[in-house]
């Protein structure tokens, strides 16, 4: 079947025919139902106009269901209410039909998505033309409070009947097409499988080896058969093995090249580029790479190095060189390729270190903070404790002295405690308690009531206010305290004598959320994207003043990033900080 050409454009006019009548009757029957729908929705959202609505809530509160009932029956005309449309009053709880038009229609109704709507106190007027049936579901409010539903559905019983008969007509108009379909493409396709046949018998005559055969009338046609069937004989024999044998290594390198995760360049002798794989591209991040030239290429970017340093190093030797481009650190290994055994170009190899050096540079900079957070409260305890051995002084100031040594060893106590608990969270080894039920408003008024008195000292109001009813969420307490307490007390050092302090809580989606703002200082907006950064500290001068170890921010992101919430900070300078914590409900 279908073995030969002719067939197969006699099947082809067919299955066009077929596909254009099935297309046409697709669009058509599924128009038809869309313009019912939209039809039936528009006139819904008509009638029940919100003056319509109010006054429908208005006798709900008056006289209850039949009130509703006899003003809904008034609109049986513009409503459309015939054999295949009804109406009902349905409760607004449960979603069970209270009354109706039509018992039978209205027995085992199901709970559309319109119902369901409607029972959340909002319009149901989804149009869905899946569905084999259409309907309206208006909430009914009694003291804002969903009671009733007012429900009028459509079987869509004459929108079926409408389609069938439209189907029927592309039926009889189907048949009447395939039939001129299979006269048309019979004549047609004669004119182009007679010079394919001819063709076909002179490829065989050479695929048999017979090159000298004499041409085939179709070969002496100036048309496109006419051009295949001359070139047919020296693409078939001298050219097939070759080329195939070419594009097969050609896509086995191409694969291994663009699959690399390192960049790939190579140049010519010349220094134009010739190749250039999809990673290589991501590193350099041009948009043109026609122009790219070696020399022109690293000159600009720095890396010290031009083509003709390299031609003559020896094959199992490499150059490198370090430099940044935009906002990479790439490192480039350079090597020469032989063509023919003799230098063909020259080789690059690009490997993104970027994240190798913040890394680096991270773990010198926190070895150089801890060094210097350390070397302070040292310094201060060595020079108290030398000055208490070399001098004679009397009782209060020796207790002075000892005092600060004191103060000074715990500070050190407490750089080391924030430290460990820092490495155990990174480890993955600080334990969590399992997880209670925490209602908000009682945990927040008891940290709150706490934290007054630290408030107080500095003239200071803190105040608690939740924003909704009550939010219960599950978490370890006593992290979830940590944290919040050392946002609170950061918010109490930083914010100047008689500020203030506001303390929310809410819900927002899946997750509630305990909000900390203040009125004081601020943090500048260069400064907010390294707050949570160990150590780091906005002014320090003032950080140390305070006691701060420039560590607290650090160990409540990680705990945070524990529990399964997180820690936003916004903040403008002068004005005041706003921290929010989202907690999972």
């Amino acid at each position: 079947m279908f073995k030969s050409i002719q067939t197969k454009i006699v099947a082809i006019f067919i299955l066009t025919i077929l596909s254009v009548v099935v297309v046409i009757g697709s669009f058509l029957t599924t128009n038809i139902v869309k313009f019912y729908n939209n039809e039936f929705s528009v006139m819904m959202e008509q009638v029940f106009s919100p003056s319509l609505t109010s006054e429908l809530e208005k006798s709900a509160a008056s006289g209850g269901v039949n009130a509703v009932w006899d003003i809904v029956s008034s609109y049986i005309g513009p409503l459309g209410i015939d054999t295949y449309r009804f109406y009902g009053i349905l409760d607004a709880k449960t979603g069970n039909i209270i009354k109706t038009s039509d018992q039978s229609k209205s027995s085992g109704l199901e709970k559309s998505d319109n119902i369901i709507t409607a029972m959340t106190g909002k319009t149901g007027n989804i149009s869905n033309t899946e569905k084999s049936y259409m309907d309206y579901a208006l909430p009914i409010s009694i003291d804002n409070t969903p009671t009733y539903i007012v429900y009028v559905k459509d079987t869509k019983n004459e929108v079926n009947s409408i389609t069938r008969s439209v189907l029927f007509i592309l039926i009889e108009a189907l048949a009447f097409s395939v039939l001129i379909a299979v006269i048309l493409s019979f004549f047609f396709s004669r004119t182009i499988t007679k010079p394919i046949r001819d063709l076909t018998r002179s490829a065989e005559r050479i695929a048999s080896g017979e090159f000298d055969t004499e041409a085939s009338a179709a070969a002496k046609s100036d048309d496109e058969i006419g051009i295949l069937s001359r070139t047919f004989g020296y693409m078939a024999s001298a050219l097939h093995d070759t080329i195939e044998e070419v594009n097969s290594e050609k896509n086995k390198v191409e694969t291994i090249l663009n699959n690399m995760t390192d960049g790939i360049l190579a140049f010519n002798l010349s220094g134009n580029l010739i190749h250039i794989n999809p990673e290589a591209k991501k590193m350099i991040g041009r948009q043109y790479y026609d122009d790219l030239q070696f020399d022109a290429f690293f000159k600009e970017i720095n890396a010290d190095i031009n083509i003709g340093s390299l031609i003559y190093i020896s094959n199992n030797e490499t150059e490198e060189r370090q430099t940044t481009v935009g906002d990479k650190v790439i490192r480039f290994s350079f090597a020469p390729f032989n063509i023919e055994n003799k230098i063909g170009g020259i080789l690059v190899v690009m490997h993104d270190i970027t994240s190798q050096q913040k890394l680096e540079h991270s773990r010198r900079e926190f070895v150089a903070n801890v060094s210097h957070e350390l070397r302070t409260p040292l310094t201060t305890v060595k020079s108290y404790a030398e000055t208490l051995m070399d001098m004679q002084m009397d009782k209060q100031t020796q207790n002075r002295f000892l005092a600060t040594i004191a103060a000074e060893a715990d500070r050190m106590t407490r750089i080391v405690k924030d430290l460990l608990t820092l490495s155990r969270l990174d480890e993955g080894q600080y334990e969590l308690r399992p997880f209670e039920r925490i209602e908000l408003s009682e945990f927040l008024s008891g940290i709150v009531e706490r934290m007054y008195f630290s408030a107080k000292e500095k003239h200071q109001t803190i105040r608690y206010t939740p924003k909704d009813a009550a939010s219960y969420v599950m978490s370890d307490r006593d992290k979830l305290e940590q944290v919040v307490i050392n946002i609170i007390s950061n918010a109490i050092k930083y914010t100047p004598e008689n500020g203030s302090i506001e303390v929310y809580s809410g819900k927002l989606y899946k997750d509630a959320y305990i909000k900390v703002r203040d009125n004081g200082i601020g943090i500048p907006k260069e400064n907010l994207p390294r707050i949570f950064e160990r150590f780091y500290r906005v002014d320090k001068a003032r950080s140390r003043e305070t006691g701060g170890t420039g560590l607290g921010l650090a160990i409540a992101k990680q705990i945070m990033t524990q529990l399964g919430g997180n820690i936003t900070i916004n903040s403008t300078p002068g004005e005041g900080t706003e921290v929010i914590i989202s907690v999972p409900l």
